[in-house]
């Protein structure tokens, strides 16, 4: 007997979640949950990092994502207009700007940042100390990133649109501030979301400027915790603390762009 396309479709599907279901309960029976347990949630641990997870390590992190992002985007806006320009040395500038900080790790950034510019400055300081060195350290390689993100949108925006507002009497500056980049922040504001994601995850870096009590992140904090109860159950924690950060945004960033599609 012959079975029709939708039915072989079905079978297949079907085959596809037993199989799939079949390999989870494998894995399931053949862990030790009790090792896995008293290794990674123990609840007693846990207990004794609050309330400084959420106090000082996550508030942390979160002020230092939301800094180095106003920093990256301040940065990247001005790198999209200057590699749009006409003028030839802005352009390579940001071109070189730009191919250079997308290729340095963070680490790398960081690490210059909070111990190159004390040097090649001596006698002046980063403003904020620990919360200015990884605004700028982390918010030159957003804007790195952010920089091409502009640009395309500005660059997604019809051109006609510029032209109709310079036929209006507008200044090539006053259509580009009224009428080009507000549509072109609509277009990247899901991948400018995605960039707070990834500035978040960034934040684990800090511990190369040397943090205090005060100005300690969560990846640190989860770090000192475990050196101090020698069990791993406070990296799990600090996991948890992370995706309170980013799942949220991993959502808004869904519901953005479903609502692009409706739009388009």
């Amino acid at each position: 007997m012959k079975l029709s396309p939708r039915r072989r479709r079905r079978i297949f599907r079907v085959a596809g979640y037993v199989v799939f279901a079949l390999v989870i309960a494998t894995v399931l029976a053949a862990a030790d949950w009790g090792r896995l347990s008293d290794a990674f949630f123990r609840l007693d641990v846990a207990r004794s990092m609050f309330p400084e997870a959420i106090t000082v390590a996550l508030r942390n992190t979160i002020l230092y994502t939301l800094l180095a992002f106003v920093f990256g985007l301040v940065g990247g806006l001005v790198l999209a207009l200057m590699r749009l320009s006409t003028i030839l040395p802005y352009r390579w500038f940001a071109t070189a700007y730009i191919e250079l900080f997308r290729g340095l790790p963070s680490l790398l950034v960081l690490f210059m940042v909070g111990y190159g510019v004390p040097l090649a400055f001596p006698d002046r300081e980063i403003p904020g100390g620990v919360y200015g060195s990884v605004t700028l350290g982390l918010g030159l390689t957003a804007s790195a990133y952010m920089a091409e993100t502009l640009r395309a949108g500005i660059q997604a925006v019809p051109k006609g649109q510029l032209e109709a507002a310079r036929t209006l009497g507008m200044s090539h500056s006053r259509a580009m501030v009224s009428i080009v980049l507000p549509q072109a922040f609509r277009i990247v504001i899901p991948p400018l979301t995605n960039e707070i994601i990834l500035l978040t995850k960034d934040t684990s870096l800090v511990y190369v400027l040397g943090v205090t009590a005060s100005t300690i992140e969560l990846t640190k904090f989860a770090g000192d915790a475990l050196n101090q109860r020698v069990n791993p159950t406070p990296l799990v924690v600090a996991g948890l603390l992370y995706l309170v950060i980013t799942l949220p945004l991993s959502q808004v960033v869904r519901g953005l762009e479903r609502r692009a599609a409706r739009e388009r």
